[in-house]
């Protein structure tokens, strides 16, 4: 008979058997990129600066362990006086980098969310509306309802939502499949963003106009640690509840169906774990603007290296996620320096073609 000592073993491997080494080396390899990508961030730019002073001013004891500091990180209250290398290090390109690595988790889990309650390789906060939804919420705001400003987290996880279930009204015929889902996000991406652009004709000035404009294209030029302690509690919620919800994520795949008959009320486990993925999606939307494409990418790039179960999937996105946008947003601002280009730019250059890629792959939508 097995002694407690076996079968407890055997309960830890049953428990460990989903990390495997293709997931621990797209994680080593995400981590490496997104390191490689900061220091490349930190040491380069209008004010350059050698690896050993990057190092030396990360690593500085009187800032690391200074409560100014921290309450100036975590709280906003003002930084201590610093040289302007440590400032330009601490307060322009540190923020920017942790905002691009939480923009890039949350796009890549909702998409992976997305593409599991929809069942189709072709769903994503983009597609589906969410992120223009959110994006058109947040225009109101900065030019129309100024005064509601201080809310836009939850401002644009409104307009996400909104945006989702005019998706899925549109789709309902007796239910929803994938190919009336995809068309039913385009109308509605469609609709959001020439509703966007006619908000445009009511921005009260120049610089309103220039600040709403830079949320349609998607940047995070500017952004700092108010952007950091908006986005840090919904990433949080987010990579949490989705790791909770990756078993409801692989019955869902099974189908309707076989998901009922193991017991799953489906229709609320779609709609809470769709919450989740709205939340992410508008939390970014909400810091960084219309980053389109991560949750589509992503998603798929990762299945193609650890398969699709969602554990190992969830976890691989996590770490992806932020290796892409890190690695685009790179790109953006050193690519054509001086002049920075917004990373949404960059993004949809690399999303365009790979959707077509994902269609040409599948023949035809039909196939979905």
């Amino acid at each position: 008979m097995p002694t407690d000592a076996t079968e407890t073993q055997a309960s830890q491997d049953r428990r460990n058997s989903w990390i495997d080494r293709s997931l621990l080396a797209l994680v080593g390899a995400s981590v490496a990129v997104v390191f490689a990508g900061a220091i490349v961030q930190v040491r380069y730019g209008s004010y350059e600066m050698t690896l050993v002073e990057v190092v030396k001013t990360l690593v500085n004891p009187n800032l690391l362990f200074d409560l100014q500091t921290w309450r100036a990180i975590l709280l906003g209250e003002s930084f201590p006086e610093m040289s302007n290398q440590s400032l330009i290090v601490w307060n322009i390109r540190m923020p920017r980098i942790l905002v691009a690595v939480f923009v890039g988790a949350n796009l890549a889990v909702s998409g992976a969310i997305f593409q599991a309650v929809t069942r189709n390789e072709l769903a994503s906060p983009y597609i589906l509306g969410v992120n223009s939804g959110a994006g058109f919420a947040i225009l109101l705001v900065l030019i129309l309802f100024t005064g509601l400003s201080a809310y836009v987290p939850l401002v644009a996880a409104l307009g996400g939502a909104g945006a989702f279930l005019l998706v899925y009204a549109i789709a309902w015929q007796n239910g929803t499949s994938p190919v009336r889902l995809v068309l039913a996000g385009i109308i509605v991406n469609t609709i959001f963003n020439s509703l966007q652009t006619g908000l445009f004709f009511f921005a009260p000035s120049t610089g309103a106009f220039q600040n709403a404009l830079s949320w349609t294209t998607g940047s995070l030029t500017g952004v700092d640690w108010e952007q950091v302690r908006v986005i840090l509690p919904w990433t949080a919620a987010t990579l949490t509840l989705s790791l909770a919800g990756a078993r409801q994520l692989n019955v869902l795949l099974l189908g309707e169906r076989t998901a009922q008959s193991l017991g799953m009320s489906v229709e609320r486990v779609r709609f809470l774990l769709s919450a989740v993925a709205i939340v992410g999606a508008s939390a970014s939307v909400a810091v960084a603007g219309l980053v389109g494409f991560v949750g589509l990418v992503v998603p798929h790039l990762v299945r193609t290296v650890v398969g699709s179960d969602y554990k190992r999937l969830i976890l691989g996105c996590m770490f992806a996620g932020p290796a892409l946008m890190v690695a685009a947003d790179v790109f953006a601002r050193l690519a054509l320096s001086p002049t920075q280009v917004p990373v949404g730019i960059v993004t949809g250059l690399l999303g365009g073609p790979y959707f077509l890629y994902l269609m040409r792959k599948h023949g035809n939508l039909s196939e979905f």
